[in-house]
């Protein structure tokens, strides 16, 4: 079986989907053959320039996004391959992989991608697939998500199924298929490496109450705006700054954490790391945009949420956060103030914190992306 995973660099949730299908094929159906292609910027470089445009407005104003989102939204130069620039390059690669299943995990992919697939390949050589981590309808699920002639829609929560079945896919090709994440969310806790790497590589106590500040794939953050502000918590703390490729960041973090510990806060920056899954199985919160991708991971891990607003939210941010909301799953931040007090609360009265992990137990799926991978081998 070969699979071809369609994907692009806008934001870092696709992406991250798109390696958790290929590291679970690798793990599980190690026969199989996959390849992740990057189709927008792979294309031509007018998506390219889409990508780093959507990439810089979500780190510098993300309220601005709605201009972008509500663009593409009215234009087509997705949902019919012969308006597809670039096409060629995109044939070439089909040509080369001849892949049985092509599985979306961007919103433009959905459709004139999969039309060209199925004129090249042949209609009944190839299924398409749709997997899609939006967690809610409305405002912010883009239409593109759905192509009512897909082979499947896949949805991670029954309410993006409820989303796809508005927007016109058929209730026999849509199901919930959980969250697509990397398998060390689905490990059984090591509590040797545990101790290892909260001990020895971050020298911080599990215990302790400890807060992530996360950044997105694109470094988009507001780490230091927050710190400066923990102070006022006025109570012990500890943090853990992820800075992702930005070394800007980390510096920034490091000038910072001499001063913060004289109060009370001892502050850790950390670069890119494959350790996410077991740092917020033990962080008591982590602050992060409200992106699905993160999201997921949270409610998977039991890592309560506080919701970075500031700035704005894009629209498929808000659909994440109109989740949440509905299932009392997390706190927004709309000003750095908001998080000390936030914080307080938390420590101060540790069941309010305890009833957010019993909320996402009771939301989180009981799949896993072995599932996903059953559901594709039964479409052949």
């Amino acid at each position: 079986m070969r699979i071809m995973v369609l994907t692009s660099s806008t934001g870092g949730g696709h992406n991250m989907r798109a390696r958790s299908l290929a590291q679970w094929t690798a793990k599980e159906r190690p026969g199989w053959k996959i390849d992740v292609h990057s189709a927008l910027e792979s294309t031509h470089g007018l998506y390219r320039f889409g990508v780093e445009l959507y990439n810089g407005i979500q780190r510098t104003w993300p309220q601005l996004h709605h201009l972008y989102f509500n663009y593409l939204e009215f234009a087509a130069m997705f949902r019919h391959g012969h308006r597809i620039l670039g096409r060629g390059r995109y044939i070439e690669v089909l040509e080369n992989f001849r892949p049985d299943v092509i599985v979306s995990v961007h919103g433009s992919t959905n459709h004139g991608f999969f039309e060209i697939a199925r004129h090249v390949l042949g209609r009944d050589k190839v299924r398409c697939v749709t997997y899609c981590a939006e967690m809610w309808g409305g405002y912010g699920m883009s239409r593109h998500w759905v192509n009512p002639d897909a082979d499947l829609f896949i949805g991670s929560m029954p309410e993006t199924v409820d989303a796809a079945l508005d927007l016109g896919m058929a209730k026999e090709k849509a199901k919930a298929g959980g969250f697509l994440l990397h398998p060390s969310f689905y490990a059984e806790p090591d509590y040797r490496e545990t101790e290892a790497f909260w001990n020895g590589t971050l020298k911080l106590d599990p215990d302790k109450f400890t807060v992530i500040l996360s950044t997105g794939a694109n470094s988009a953050n507001n780490h230091e705006r927050f710190l400066r502000v923990l102070p006022r918590l006025e109570r012990p703390l500890q943090v853990v700054a992820l800075c992702g490729s930005s070394d800007a960041t980390r510096w920034r973090v490091e000038e910072l954490a001499p001063i913060l510990e004289k109060q009370g806060i001892t502050v850790r920056a950390l670069p890119t790391t494959d350790k996410m899954a077991l740092l917020m199985r033990s962080a008591s919160a982590i602050v992060a945009r409200p992106g699905s991708g993160t999201t997921n991971e949270a409610i998977q891990s039991g890592c309560p949420l506080l919701f970075n607003r500031l700035g704005g939210i894009m629209p498929q941010e808000m659909i994440t956060e109109r989740f949440c909301r509905e299932h009392r799953l997390s706190v927004s931040i709309r000003k750095p103030a908001d998080l000390p007090a936030a914080l307080r609360d938390w420590i101060d009265r540790p069941e309010l914190r305890l009833g957010f992990l019993s909320r996402m137990e009771a939301v989180r799926p009981r799949t896993t992306p072995v599932d996903i991978l059953k559901t594709l081998e039964n479409l052949l």
